[in-house]
Order: structure tokens, then sequence, then C-alpha cells
């Protein structure tokens, strides 16, 4: 049998990864203290995964702001720089390559998180979700509408995000402009109402992402920094498509070609869009034209489908999460066309080590 071309190595900017399998961010909740900070059960859970070519750590909050969800890891303060630091020395040790992804919520909050507070958006237009808080899930709340003051000090907690990612030792960082979180809602239309140089046309709209792009790259270098999006979102996070959706996302990838990044981080859509006129089916096939430099595609890739997407040179990359979670040594378990251990969700968001770092290895499995 030929080499499966997910086992087959990358070179990506001067990063080289071992295979072409990445881990792909995933909340999963395990900071219950009170720095929400990681801790020895994040650096064992990454570790034992460090056989992908990469590894993208869940979203972590870059400011207390940016926070919307109970028991997320932050990368703002000194004792979260310092758990992180245990996990990237863990996946080093392991020969692994490891990025954190840098989130703000945006919407996707509740004032629980910030003191009685309304989170911070583009404009006040309520997604109509779940937060999940510490009292349970909880209806969010229409946003307060950011100043410029307030966006210009989103865009420095990126910048110091990045530099505290230096710091903890990460290869580089995710900023993750996707599912329906704050980036995304100043894309979408229907979320940004604004009619200052953040809002109204396409350039407006996608400007915040440039800015903090600018920002991160005072920290790492371009090829250092990758970028997250799902142009096809639709009917969840708050997210409304109409007809200026995918020329948006043209726009936001035609201009990414600008910057030679580490990778283009790209979701396929998360529930049927065959039938929204003005969406896009196949994502990958549609983008691919579209952007000059490495591609990373997700969701719901199987082996046989992760290696025909690479085979037809659709994608470079392929992200694996739910598979990751049950199956530490996927990559592992690809070679040897092993069977895969299946998840369990009840545990994906409860603290502990069940459902995290219990996950026999293959090895152990097969004895």
């Amino acid at each position: 049998m030929d080499t499966q071309k997910l086992l087959t190595p990358y070179a990506m900017g001067d990063l080289s990864l071992k295979n072409r399998i990445v881990m792909a961010p995933m909340t999963r909740s395990r900071a219950d203290n009170a720095e929400n900070a990681p801790t020895a059960l994040q650096a064992t859970y990454y570790k034992q995964r460090a056989s992908a070519g990469l590894i993208i750590t869940e979203g972590s909050q870059v400011s207390k702001a940016a926070v919307g969800y109970i028991n997320t890891p932050g990368i703002y303060s000194d004792a979260q720089v310092e758990g992180w630091k245990k996990t990237v020395e863990a996946v080093h040790k392991e020969g692994g390559k490891i990025f954190i992804q840098l989130w703000h919520c945006g919407s996707m909050s509740h004032p629980d998180f910030h003191n009685g507070e309304k989170p911070l958006s583009a404009s006040d237009v309520n997604p109509n979700e779940k937060s999940y808080t510490p009292q349970g899930f909880k209806d969010t709340v229409s946003p307060k509408p950011m100043t410029l003051e307030d966006i210009k000090q989103t865009i420095v907690d990126f910048g110091n995000a990045a530099a505290n990612a230096k710091k903890a030792g990460f290869d580089g960082v995710e900023i993750h402009s996707s599912n329906g979180y704050l980036f995304h809602q100043f894309f979408n239309t229907h979320t940004n109402k604004r009619t200052d140089n953040y809002g109204g046309s396409i350039e407006n709209k996608a400007r915040l992402l440039f800015d903090v792009i600018e920002e991160i790259k005072k920290v790492y270098p371009e090829n250092r920094i990758g970028i997250r999006l799902n142009p096809s979102l639709h009917g969840a996070f708050g997210m409304q498509a109409d007809v200026e959706t995918i020329p948006t996302f043209e726009y936001i990838v035609k201009k990414l070609n600008n910057y030679s990044l580490a990778y283009l981080h790209l979701s396929e859509p998360f529930t049927d869009v065959s039938s929204v006129p003005f969406l896009v089916s196949e994502i990958a096939k549609h983008f691919r034209p579209l952007y000059n430099g490495t591609l990373m595609i997700n969701n719901g890739f199987t082996k046989a489908s992760g290696n025909n997407v690479l085979e037809k040179n659709l994608a470079d990359l392929v992200a694996y999460g739910k598979l990751f979670i049950s199956n530490p040594d996927l990559p592992k378990r690809f070679e040897a066309d092993a069977p895969l251990q299946e998840w369990d969700e009840a545990t994906f968001y409860v603290p502990g080590e069940a459902g995290y770092i219990d996950y026999p290895m293959l090895e152990k499995t097969h004895q």
C-alpha cells in the first residue's frame, strides 16, 4: 500500500511537520481554578496527542473581557503563562509542534462573566444562544457595541496575548476569527450595524482582523500566525448569512495573500447549506484557488476523506477534532489501520480526568 498522504511530512513555512494530521482546537473546560490557568492535566492531555503534525490548543481568551464560557484557560495573566509553559514543554519533549488559539467570544458570553456588565460586540445584536456560566446555561443578552477605544484595547489585548504565548514557548498562534465569535460578529451583516470604519463596507467589516494581524506581527513573524474562518456558518451562534457573506470571506482570503502566514484554517459547513442560495457547500474546493499559502481544512473528516482531500490538492493539512479526543494516538491508528475509539460527549466539557486523559493508547488496547 502506498503511504497515506496524511502521514507524509509537510513544510509549513520554517516549521517541519512530521505529518499532515492536525489536532483541531477544541474547548474542553478543564481550567477549573480561580486563575483559569492550565495545569498538569492539560500538559498530559496535549502530550498524549503530540504525534499530530501540529496541535492547535483550545481557544484561550486574550483578556477577561474576552471570556464566554466557564473553565476555559486564558493567556493574559502570569499564572496562565506559567501553566501553558508546562503544556508546551511536554509537547516539545515528545517532538510535537503546538500553536495556541487566541480567542475573544464577543457577544457569545454573559454578564455573569463580566461583573454584571454586558459583553462586547460589533453592535447591539443578541445572538440568542445559550452561554455556559458557573450557574449553568443562561440566555445570551444584547451586547454592548464596542467604542473605538474598546476596539483599540482589544487589538492591544491580542498583541499582549501573543507576547504571552511567546513567553510560554508556543511555536505560533491561531487567531480564532470563526464560529460566530468576535471577529465573525464584525464580518456578518446581521451582527454588524456599525457606520464607522469597522462597519458598512466589506473592507470595513474585515478591518479588525487585519488590525490584529498587524499587532501580532510585532511579536511573531507572519509564518507563525494562523487564521481560522468558517465562511458558510448559518443559523448558529447568531450568524445569519446573506448575499454579502461569501464575498466578504473571498475578500478576506484574497487579502490574506499579502501575508506569509503559517496557514489558513477553513471549516466545511457545520450544517447542510445546499438550499441556501448564497452560501458555498464545498469550502476547500471554492477557496483553494483563491489562497496561495498553506490551506488547512476541517469538520467531520475521516481517514479516507482526509487522504482524499489531500490527494485532490484541495488542502495541505487536515484538522481532526473529536477523533483526537478519544484517539490520542490518531496518526498511529491511521497508519496501522486500527479501529478507532468512540468519544463520550458527556465528558467533553466537565472537569477532571475522565474523558480527557484516560482514553487508552493503541498498544494498551492490543495487549
